[in-house]
């Protein structure tokens, strides 16, 4: 530090100095401040009130005009207003609204709707059939601001479509229609089933929790404004949209019925999940799955036997489904992390 002082000072250039150096100009110039001295540092002082500020009786005052019950529920704008009108003024506006804040008293004075917080729905499935969620998506028409309205209800455990239709209009009657079509088609017996979807008109109508209550269905919301409460049936309207074969606009009712039949039965009986260790819906759906899975593990063990080289993780492992499929699962503590790593 002390040669690129020198050399700075020699060629009067610091820069030039710094680079031949090869200094940080930053740390030269930080050097020359330590040698330089301490740095007087200097403290502001508080500001003295102005001599029209407001004595603590007058502060005192003012609260007590608004602490009277006929002002109470007013703002102050209003309560200047009306003294004004009686010949009297205290302050200005923004004067009360200071000795409001002073006095943390500068909340929302009037009576307000409070909405109640809504609880976080908790859904779990260890079987197909035990909880439904649905939800209706728009298809694009053959013109600009046309929809047509698809309602595809969903098993959770297996991710099956259980139920589908297409309609002009989103539509309680209609969802009841479907609904109660699979209900029967599944044989669906009364308090075995919870339907979980989204709190749309449709989904609140009063033809459909009629059909429940019939049926002995239980319902489950999601939470206002909370799109992830129903994350499987947002997931499949998903990949049904990135289908290949979608077309991204249909024609008519007819076009969307005839490109709808294919998808559902492709996507039932060939589409593969992550999450339900490659088998399809269907599978899971008609408990097709532990057979499938052990007649894999044993193709697995005998290309093993055969090249054990070649798996550097050691034996395969049999794969199986969760034992259970949530919806918004509970917190896990700690201590359970430490006994699912064991």
């Amino acid at each position: 530090m002390h040669e690129a002082k020198q050399l700075a000072a020699e060629i009067g250039n610091t820069e030039l100095a710094c680079e031949t150096m090869g200094v940080p100009r930053s740390s030269h110039y930080r050097r020359r401040r330590m040698l330089a001295g301490p740095v007087l540092v200097q403290i502001a002082r508080p500001k003295p009130a102005p001599a029209r500020a407001l004595a603590a009786p007058e502060r005192k005052a003012i609260l007590d005009v608004l602490h009277e019950p006929r002002f109470v529920d007013k703002a102050p704008a209003q309560v200047h207003a009306m003294l004004l009108d009686e010949g009297r003024y205290i302050g200005s506006p923004r004067t009360m609204h200071r000795c409001l804040e002073a006095a943390r008293e500068c909340g929302e004075r009037r009576r307000v709707r409070r909405h109640p917080v809504a609880a976080v729905p908790q859904l779990v499935a260890t079987a197909p059939n035990q909880v439904w969620t649905w939800d209706i998506t728009k298809l694009p028409g053959p013109l600009k601001g046309i929809f047509f309205a698809l309602y595809v209800v969903l098993d959770l455990y297996s991710r099956f479509v259980v139920g589908w239709t297409i309609a002009r209009r989103e539509l309680g009657s209609i969802a009841k229609m479907l609904f109660r079509a699979s209900c029967e088609k599944h044989g669906i017996a009364a308090g075995q089933l919870t339907v979980h979807s989204d709190r749309g008109g449709p989904m609140k109508a009063k033809p459909l929790t009629d059909l429940y209550a019939d049926l002995g269905v239980a319902t489950s919301l999601s939470r206002p404004r909370v799109s992830n409460d129903n994350p499987f049936s947002e997931s499949q309207f998903r990949t049904t949209k990135d289908d290949p074969d979608y077309p991204g606009r249909f024609g008519s009712l007819q076009h969307s019925y005839a490109w709808a039949t294919p998808f559902f039965n492709r996507y039932n009986t060939v589409h593969r999940h992550s999450s339900l260790a490659m088998l399809t819906p269907e599978d899971v759906f008609l408990g097709r799955g532990p057979a499938i899975l052990d007649r894999r593990h044993a193709v697995m063990l005998a290309a093993y036997a055969a090249h054990p080289e070649r798996f550097v993780h050691g034996p395969p492992k049999l794969k199986a489904l969760p034992a259970e499929v949530w919806i918004n699962p509970p917190a896990r503590s700690l201590e359970q992390e430490e006994v699912t790593k064991l």
